[in-house]
């Protein structure tokens, strides 16, 4: 079937739950595995400090393999796709829940996201091509609400499963909700192809390399198993491969990446915006389960329920940014909004081990709020200028700069706290101020972020946002 927009009541009517489906899957795998964590830690023998290389290590697999999804979907049929990566994402998690090792978790992971590469973003393309834009960021918004209740869910279910049974079963999880994902796509997702050429191998070799050896500089940095002249080689090797590639394909016919994309201004400052605003924002799903559990030792379900109202004010917030953005325009909504998260992420520096535990969940509570807002403009933004030529392309951008950011956040966030751990900041008898200042750095660098939302028109993205229409000036 080619894309285009569907007129089957039936499917118009029932896809986007099959993406918020998706999007659970995801969302719940990641939060129950937040919370579990130091479990895992205590269970594998491991600091609760050094564990970031099990999310790492997924986030980074599905970043890499994005590009390939959004080309095996157009080249072999949305449906039959999202059905595979459902399967293989449900097998990871059975490979998950058998690891007896740290490192059988993390090629269990690997496998995993193999799976997970190409479940969110090819249903999400499917969605991209089964309606019409103006329609669009409603149907987004739409998927990722149910798809937050993964992370209401997720901190408790997480915090009871491993207390009450094991570890194990925070993956087994994922296998009833596969099944009923694949059995509903095989009725309800249409079979949308794209023309397409050969798969750029060579150029996706260069990327993904590239992208490897800097997070490899980030994750080793101050590990006793490499030397510093190793990651100085890394990290030039890092900047070599970049720089091969934008050569690369600048000269390609059809390359994995088509740089022309970055002429499109909205997509442009939408992917830097993802990638330097989520450096800050992206360590917190790590950072806060860590505080409350290491820093504060609660136990892993007592964090769990603490983590509910977060999600929850995220899950509330986004029947909101529709009209925000309406009233606003995606620039104002966006540069605030990212001063806003920063300024909020920082306040965490100002608590103590005495503060009381209704203190930090009013924090968790805003920082959800302003997550729900920030995320979906950023991710609407990006999509508001894409046509039928470039929707794949830019739609599998947009899921790879995603993957990118959160990697490289949780490794960030990951380093900094362990420079406060290994500095005199650890010797203090406040046993959380490495967390504190941690977040205070973290803040900084999502204030600092918002500087990317000022290069865009007033009326960007007035396609999707309703505010404006372009050439005309007036308000709707």
């Amino acid at each position: 079937m080619q894309a285009g927009v569907i007129k089957d009541e039936r499917t118009r009517k029932y896809l986007p739950w099959l993406g918020a489906l998706a999007i659970f899957m995801q969302a719940l795998d990641a939060t129950i595995l937040n919370t579990g964590l130091p479990s895992i830690a205590k269970s594998l023998g491991e600091s609760p400090l050094e564990m970031q290389s099990v999310i790492v290590s997924y986030t980074l697999t599905v970043a890499l393999l994005i590009p390939l999804s959004g080309w095996l979907a157009d080249r072999f049929g949305t449906k039959r796709i999202f059905i595979l990566a459902v399967g293989l994402f449900s097998l990871g998690s059975v490979f998950c829940s058998i690891s007896n090792t740290l490192d059988q978790l993390v090629l269990a992971r690997i496998f995993q996201a193999i799976g997970g590469a190409m479940m969110v973003p090819v249903a999400r393309l499917t969605l991209i091509y089964a309606y019409p834009k103006d329609q669009l960021l409603k149907v987004i918004n739409f998927i990722t609400i149910p798809g937050l209740i993964g992370p209401m869910l997720g901190p408790a279910v997480g915090g009871f499963l491993v207390e009450k049974l094991s570890w194990h079963w925070i993956f087994l999880i994922n296998v009833p909700v596969g099944l009923i994902a694949v059995l509903v796509a095989k009725s309800i997702i249409p079979n949308f192809t794209n023309k397409v050429g050969r798969f750029d191998l060579l150029g996706w070799i260069l990327f993904s390399g590239g992208l490897t050896m800097l997070t490899l500089v980030i994750e080793k940095w101050n590990s006793p198993t490499i030397s510093t002249i190793q990651l100085i080689m890394l990290c030039l090797l890092a900047v070599l491969m970049g720089v091969a590639y934008v050569y690369y394909a600048r000269r390609a016919k059809d390359p994995l990446i088509k740089l022309d994309l970055f002429k499109i201004t909205t997509l442009r400052l939408g992917l830097i915006g993802n990638l330097v605003t989520r450096f800050g924002i992206g360590g917190m799903p790590l950072m806060i389960p860590l505080l409350l559990q290491v820093g504060y030792g609660y136990s892993a379900m007592y964090a769990g329920m603490m983590m509910i109202p977060q999600a929850l004010s995220n899950l509330v917030s986004r029947n909101f940014v529709v009209p925000i953005v309406r009233r606003f325009g995606y620039r104002s909504t966006l540069i605030t909004n990212t001063i806003l998260t920063g300024l909020l992420i920082s306040c965490f520096f100002f608590i103590t081990p005495n503060t009381p535990y209704w203190v930090i969940i009013i924090l968790m509570i805003g920082n959800g709020a302003f997550n729900a807002i920030q995320f979906t403009s950023m991710n609407t933004i990006s999509l508001a200028d894409l046509d039928q030529e470039t929707s794949s392309e830019g739609n599998s951008l947009l899921s790879v700069t995603q993957q990118l950011a959160v990697s490289l956040g949780i490794s960030l966030s990951a380093m900094v706290l362990m420079i406060f751990q290994n500095s005199a900041v650890a010797v203090s008898s406040d046993q959380i101020a490495v967390f504190r200042y941690t977040f205070l750095v973290m803040g900084l660098i999502t204030v600092l972020s918002s500087f990317v939302f000022t290069k865009l028109d007033k009326d960007a993205g007035a396609s999707m946002s309703g505010k404006r229409e372009y050439g005309d000036k007036s308000e709707e």
